[in-house]
């Protein structure tokens, strides 16, 4: 019997050195067991998206484990039916989710986090919580928590022009920040607090650690991910949403429906012209 195709998702804020050492035995591991998907290394830490059998990726985690600062690696996993990547790529950035603000260091200095149980609990009792979202305006568009505040931004090195737009008043109220598997808000959160917000706190591991944990509470829509199953619903199955071929814009199957989308040509957003497109965020974000 063919073993079901898995995926993982993880990422670790930590210092790493000889990134190009630690690149080349990944890059072995990777091929020798057969896993697609991506890896990136950056002296801060590691982000990685990989998909294979549990078999496949229990050999390479213990491959990740045995170096040192990644012992306690604890990827996030959701089932397909095939595999969503196409390639295997091992990658040095400078960070593992482009922000370009010195000095945030989540390693040393996170924000707290909050517990996907714990924000259902306030959501549930009525808490006068504000609920910001970190992500992409398309990704937002797929679906996002009910009341939810989003910034307009394209690209998260946008969010610090954001959220120096952001009414003043949220300053001194209880803010939770969410993203897709909680990358973005960990960067996000400390740079919040440097602006003098007294009540941050992260959504530990994001959307998708809430739909694993809480299902679909308080959440309308699916969870827009950077991979070929473009969305997963509360259960974090695929769903049927696709990219379109001209912009790269992912679209709904109502946006399929609509007399604009004609399959590899043209959709919705991009009828009438190209639009600004998705950003180039598709390997590092989370």
């Amino acid at each position: 019997m063919t073993e079901a195709i898995l995926n993982l998702s993880c990422y670790k804020f930590t210092p790493l050195d000889d990134l190009e050492a630690r690149r080349e035995v990944l890059r072995e591991a990777c091929a020798r067991h057969g896993l697609k998907g991506t890896v990136l290394l950056a002296p801060e830490g590691i982000n990685f998206f990989l998909a294979g059998t549990r078999t496949q990726l229990a050999a390479v985690l213990e491959v990740l484990r045995a170096m040192p600062g990644l012992a306690d690696l604890a990827p996030k996993e959701s089932p397909s039916s095939d595999r969503p990547f196409k390639r295997m790529l091992v990658k040095v950035k400078k960070e593992i989710i482009a922000f370009g603000v010195p000095g945030v260091d989540p390693a040393r200095a996170p924000s707290p986090k909050l517990k996907a149980t714990e924000l259902k609990r306030w959501l549930d009792e009525g808490r006068p919580v504000v609920l910001l979202d970190t992500r992409n305006v398309y990704e937002v568009r797929m679906g996002t928590f009910r009341g939810a505040l989003a910034p307009p931004i394209w690209n998260f090195r946008d969010f610090p022009r954001a959220a120096a737009d952001l009414p003043a008043e949220l300053k001194d109220r209880p803010v939770v920040m969410f993203c897709t598997g909680g990358i973005r808000c960990e960067k996000a959160g400390p740079y919040m607090e440097s602006l003098g917000y007294k009540d941050i706190h992260q959504l530990d591991g994001g959307i998708l650690k809430y739909f694993e944990e809480v299902g679909g509470a308080h959440y309308d829509g699916e969870c827009f991910v950077f991979d070929e199953r473009v969305g997963v619903d509360a259960a974090l199955r695929p769903t049927r949403s696709v990219v379109c071929f001209n912009c790269q814009m992912p679209l709904t199957l109502a946006e399929q429906r609509d007399e604009r989308y004609v399959y590899e040509k043209s959709c919705p957003h991009c009828f009438g012209g190209k639009p600004r497109g998705r950003g180039n965020t598709a390997t590092e974000a989370g």
